[in-house]
Formats: C-alpha cells, structure tokens, sequence
C-alpha cells in the first residue's frame, strides 16, 4: 500500500479522543488569592484539587493551556497499578512498599470512579506485556514472581505457544499477563476530573501561563500572564510539560514525544479476531509498543516512539501503521483516521516521584503509564498538604534524580533511541523498513 493510501478520508491530526471530549476550558480571569495554586491541569494536577476541594481547602489550578490538553487526553487510556513499575528499587523492602501501594492504588481509582460516578468508559480488561525475546520473557518471570509475592493479585507468564489466545501474531516470545489492569476513555476521564474537582469548589484556568514564582515566610506569590497569584502552598504537576518557571523540577523529567494512531472503523468481529481478549497490550522492548482495542472494539488505537527526535506527525503514524501491520499482518490494508503526539515524562530512574522542595510540592514522571498512577500521586500530594495522619507514600521515599548539566533539554534522545534499537536488533527483533 502506498503511503498516499493508508490515510482514511477525513484523517485529522489530532487525538482520536477529542472526537467526545476535546479539552475547551479556558478562563483565564484567576484570583488574586488561593489557599493552593496547582501547575498542571491534567490528571495529577485535578486529582490533587479535587482531594483537597473534598477537604475544605480552596485549590486554584493553572495550565498554560486548555484544561486537559496535554498527555492526560492523548495517552493510551491504557490503566495498571504495580505491573507499570519496571525498574526495581536496591532496597527490597522499599521496592515491597512500592509494589503493594502501587496495587493498592488501582482498588483506589476504581473506588474513585464509582464514587464521583465519573462517565468515562472504564472497564477492568487485563493487561498482556509481549516479550519481545527470550531473555526478556525471562525476565517478566522473574517480574511476575515479584508481583505475585504482594499477594493481592496474580500475574500469570504465558509460553510462545499460548500467545495465540491474546494476540494474532508470532511476534512474540511469550508474555505476561496481569488481571489488575484496565482501559478507559482518557479524554472523558479528565474531563471529568475536572467537572467534579469544579463541583467540590476547585477553581481551574487555562491560558494562563506562569512566568516566575517566589517564596516567602507567608506562602507563595505566582507571576502569571494573567496577574499576579498569592497562594500559601504551591504544587507542581506539569509532568511533560515542565517548564521554565520551574527550573528544579524542569532538571528531573525528560520529555519525550511518543505518537499515536487510530485506525479506521474495522468492525467488532475483526478487531477481536486480532485481540481475542480485548484486553489492553503492551510489550518489553526499548522502544515498546502500547496498544488496545477503542472503547467500542470497533477500531484499534496504536501507539509507540515512532521517533526519537520531533517528527512530523503524518508521518510518525504513516510508521505506527507500518509497525502495527508487521505485529498484526491480519490488519493489512487498514487505513488511519488520526495520528497525533504527546509529551511522556520519563525521569532518570524510570520511577514516579512526589516531594517536597524548598517548601514546594511536586508530582513528577508518569513513564509512560500516568492514568492511574499520576491520579493516585495526586491524593497523595494532597493529603500532604492536609497533613493526612495515614502512612507516607513509598513514592516519598525515593529521591529525584537529575543528571550534570541537564536543564530539561532531552538532546540525548537520538542517541538513546539509536541504542535502544540497536539493543531491541541484537535480541532479534525485526521491524519493517529498518536496515
């Protein structure tokens, strides 16, 4: 198929999920005061307002763009608790504590879901991760033995031979699957974050850039495009999006573009045909693959790092399409309806953090799997400020790490990526067009 041909009429370039819910909310007529200013309007920022709101503090959130613009509604929709921590802590017990609270928080978005009655299409799924090689099926049972040493949930290795019952490829070497994993709509979910966060008494503005903020004895005042912002407590939660205002945070998140696709309309009995399960998916190399079917399993949505530098958009799903086709040779011939790109916020350690600095809170680096677990940081950074008597988060234990000389500039990521790819060839893996 030519490159000209795989485009859908009425292809757009944007997140198929703000076809039912493109982020609109802007007001940028802020107060002169707050008991808290929260920077970043997505899932982390509006799950640290609403906590707080519950709670009798008035939270003021502030984004340079729309509410809900960024990652938090042009991310997978794809949900996991502990089967998202990929890097182990030195300390076993640390990485117990981590492991068990990160579980714990997938029971605790689903309790927040049917309490707020947030409309958003969730549905508990499942979650297969391919190995992509044989040493890497290792090594998910060695993840799985860890997972499955909590006790609250099983994770179950699956052999070459059984990979067939998940997905219509023989890509893979094996996998995992994990049961405490889910699939929503992302655009839906944040805005509806939004609506009951603005329900409980949270103020949200978009449009509203911060340029500087200063601390003193009596909290905080915020230098924005809209005024100025006296607050008693700050949090930043700009995740991808960090910027210059913040330049300590700015140090301890890398931004990288991942790309994603939908394709055209395949129909209910096709899509399963490929994904027998309809779970969501994913897989173990370094430059990974995220997949699902759409919440009406009429269409499959695909996702991955398309590129390591800026890519022009057309073209990184033009190649999301050519690597879906290769894993899932069923679905050749399909055509695309949306292509688009998002900022994911790695951090140095691969793991998720939240802080304090210099009087200043922080819930920072959602690696590629935020939903769940910038919602349950954001709880956590609240009841923080509330000063909440329940155990800290483990997450509050490990330190942000930042590198020499790095300001937030990810120049490094070509290189990276050339790694990564070399490192995925050398296990074994083949993808279309590549050398």
């Amino acid at each position: 198929m030519r490159a000209s041909d795989i485009f859908a009429p009425g292809f757009v370039e944007q997140p198929f999920w703000w076809d039912a819910a493109k982020p609109r909310s802007r007001n940028p007529d802020i107060p002169e005061s707050a008991d808290v200013a929260i920077l970043g309007g997505g899932i982390a920022g509006l799950s640290t307002a609403l906590e707080l709101a519950r709670n009798g503090v008035r939270p003021v959130v502030l984004d340079r763009e729309p509410i809900g613009w960024g990652a938090s509604s042009r991310n997978g929709g794809a949900l996991s608790g502990a089967g998202s921590l990929s890097r182990a802590s030195p300390d076993p017990a640390l990485m117990a504590a981590l492991v068990e609270e990160a579980k714990a928080s997938f029971d605790d978005f689903e309790a927040l879901i049917g309490r707020e009655n947030l409309a958003c299409h969730f549905r508990r799924t499942g979650r297969f991760i391919g190995a992509h090689s044989t040493g890497a099926l290792e090594r998910l049972k060695r993840r799985a033995e860890t997972l499955n040493a909590a006790g609250r949930d099983t994770a179950e290795i699956l052999p070459r031979g059984r990979v067939s019952q998940e997905l219509a490829t023989d890509r893979y070497q094996g996998g995992m699957v994990l049961q405490r994993a889910g699939a929503l709509h992302p655009g839906l979910y944040v805005q509806e974050l939004a609506r009951v966060a603005t329900q409980h008494g949270a103020a949200l503005h978009g449009g509203v850039s911060v340029n500087s903020y200063a601390r003193d004895a009596g909290g905080v005042t915020l230098n924005t495009s809209a005024g100025t912002l006296r607050a008693k407590t700050l949090v930043i939660a700009t995740n991808g999006y960090t910027g210059a205002a913040t330049p300590w945070h700015r140090r301890r998140v890398i931004p990288v573009a991942s790309y994603m696709i939908a394709t055209e309309e395949i129909g209910e009995e096709r899509v399963a045909a490929v994904m027998p399960s309809l779970r969501v998916y994913g897989d173990t190399k370094k430059v990974l693959y995220y997949f699902r079917p759409s919440p009406d399993h009429r269409r499959i949505l695909f996702g991955g790092r398309a590129s390591f530098s800026r890519s022009e958009t057309r073209a990184a799903g033009a190649r999301l399409l050519a690597f879906l086709t290769h894993l899932l040779p069923a679905l050749n011939g399909t055509k695309i309806t949306h292509a688009w790109q998002g900022n994911v916020a790695f951090t140095f350690d691969f793991m998720p953090h939240i802080g304090e600095e210099n009087g200043v809170h922080y819930a920072l680096g959602c690696n590629g799997s935020g939903v769940v677990t910038m919602t349950h940081l954001g709880r956590q950074i609240a009841a923080r400020i509330l000063g909440a008597p329940n155990r800290a988060s483990a997450f509050a234990r490990l330190e942000a790490p930042t590198r020499p000389g790095y300001t937030g500039n990810p120049w490094f990521m070509p290189i990276v990526g050339a790694v990564s790819r070399l490192r995925d060839r050398l296990d074994g893996w083949r993808e279309p067009g590549w050398p």
